[in-house]
């Protein structure tokens, strides 16, 4: 199986994390793997099963590009916090 690189977020619909806001790092046919910079590390991420997530199909242009290349842990966790502002002003009609 190929492993292929992504620019996704995914919220986890099962298990102990269950509705955390992740970052996609890669995927396959069967499985993806998903860090949001504190307890999942860039170094240790998690791998979870296609049907335990559900990927955020669509992302604000600012949120595309930080995703296009991210380095660090911090820089996860900005891009997390970022979407979940972003997330907000949606909800209260200001974007």
């Amino acid at each position: 199986m190929e492993q292929r690189t992504s620019e996704m977020l995914a919220i986890s619909r099962a298990g102990h994390d269950k509705d955390t806001l992740y970052v996609v790092l890669s995927y396959d046919d069967t499985c993806v793997w998903l860090a949001d910079g504190k307890r999942k590390l860039l170094e240790s991420p998690k791998k979870k099963k296609w049907k335990h997530v559900q990927v955020i199909r669509y992302l604000p242009e600012e949120i595309s590009a930080q995703l296009s290349s991210f380095e660090s842990d911090a820089h996860v966790r900005r891009i997390l916090k970022d979407y979940r502002s972003w997330q907000e002003r949606r909800r209260e009609g200001s974007v």
